[in-house]
């Protein structure tokens, strides 16, 4: 396997199996032929547009669009194309600074194929070997990717929160790190990528903080991450490219910060142009 590899499993899509649904003219997701049938039996709510399905420009505010679709949450899980309601709202938005056009119950996200947002930190320490990363691994009781090693922190970006809010929440939730600590986290970066899963097309962007940890301090886990552990980047890097043992996503980011800090370079990476291309994958609107 290589680093390409891991960067290509994000990255897997077919958009012919998908139509584009839009909101005044703006396309903002991707439905599936049967998703796109299961929703616009809500004529009221949905209609068809072309070879895709529109949201009833009726609705014309972020509330009421909002209300309309978790009126309805309940009767998209009932079809068994959608999973269960997990009970935190995202903003839907094609890019983070635009006016959110609704919100959505996170469980929908990927079956209407809407950009997600999420914080990803890198805690590391400079050792005189070189750098190390406080490696995780998911609680065994998660939704997505149980026992998976993850980054120290990371979290979807709910609505209503600030990305430092939400890191200093995630920071707090996940790995027990004090606020003031959580506010030195540096902005790195932002990454996208778009893959097909059975829940619907992830169309994802993760915005990502590097954070110097002091050596005195040790993330503790929790009810999200079972057990911590400080890794060589090298070795780390060793297990995105020979085994499947990290979260999809986390293997991204972790390659992003061996780009950035120099670990990764063309000189010694073959498909160096093609990794960070592929780091930064956005669908094209078809709208």
């Amino acid at each position: 396997m290589s680093y390409l590899n891991r960067v290509e499993d994000c990255n897997r899509r077919d958009l012919r199996r998908f139509v584009p649904f839009t909101v005044s003219g703006t396309q903002v997701g991707w439905l599936t032929h049967e998703r796109a049938a299961a929703v616009l039996a809500f004529s009221d709510v949905f209609q068809p547009l072309g070879t895709g399905v529109a949201l009833n420009p009726k609705l014309t505010t972020a509330a009421a669009r909002s209300k309309a679709i978790a009126d309805l949450t309940a009767h998209f899980v009932a079809t068994g194309l959608f999973p269960a309601s997990r009970g935190e709202l995202y903003s839907v938005r094609n890019h983070w600074n635009d006016h959110p056009a609704f919100r959505i119950d996170r469980a929908l996200v990927p079956g209407f194929g809407l950009r997600a947002y999420g914080v990803h930190v890198n805690g590391f320490i400079q050792k005189r070997d070189g750098l190390h990363l406080w490696i995780g691994t998911r609680a065994r009781s998660l939704l997505v990717e149980p026992g998976k090693r993850d980054n120290m922190v990371a979290g979807g970006q709910p609505a209503g929160l600030s990305l430092m809010e939400n890191l200093i929440k995630e920071c707090g939730e996940e790995a027990h790190l004090a606020p003031k600590l959580a506010r030195t986290a540096r902005p790195t970066g932002v990454l996208s990528y778009s893959f097909e899963s059975p829940q619907g097309l992830k169309v994802d962007t993760l915005f990502c903080y590097d954070l110097a940890m002091p050596p005195a301090v040790k993330p503790k886990p929790s009810d999200e991450i079972a057990r911590y552990e400080l890794m060589p980047l090298a070795k780390a890097l060793k297990l995105v490219r020979t085994t499947q043992s990290f979260k999809f996503n986390v293997t991204l980011v972790i390659l992003d910060f061996a780009i950035r800090h120099g670990v990764i370079t063309p000189e010694n990476e073959p498909h160096f142009e093609q990794i960070v291309a592929g780091l930064h994958e956005r669908p094209q609107p078809l709208v």
